[in-house]
């Protein structure tokens, strides 16, 4: 997609999140309240949705998310479909870790992954939505 061809509210939505990842990354934001549009399988999406539902400065496990959405067995699928997140960050699936507390694998790697998780529990109690 070229610049060109966004609309006006597009570049709205890109510049608002642009924004929120700066707040995100100084401690200022907690939840991204921006429009987002993924494509995915159905599964995918149910995953994605189960992401967005951990809170801020928490872990769950691949596991946890499994049950989440009522499908206790599919904890690979789970991980597959982290690994397919389009939207890491705002979709948080950094916050998925192994069942016994080991931090697993994330598009951006593991040291990325825990330095967002330090980030969070950092400014866990920092209410500034």
């Amino acid at each position: 997609i070229y610049l060109s061809e966004l609309s006006l509210s597009d570049t709205n939505v890109l510049s608002e999140t642009s924004n929120k990842l700066v707040k995100y990354f100084t401690g200022n934001l907690q939840d991204f309240n921006v429009p987002i549009k993924v494509k995915g399988t159905s599964f995918e999406i149910s995953a994605w949705r189960a992401l967005l539902r951990i809170p801020y400065g928490e872990t769950w496990s691949y596991f946890k998310q499994a049950n989440f959405i009522n499908k206790p067995k599919a904890i690979r699928a789970i991980g597959n479909a982290n690994s397919k997140n389009p939207l890491p960050i705002i979709i948080p699936c950094h916050r998925v870790i192994g069942k016994d507390g080991s931090l697993r694998g994330f598009s951006g790697g593991i040291e990325k992954k825990t330095y967002l998780i330090e980030l969070e529990k950092k400014f866990k109690h920092v209410h500034m939505n």
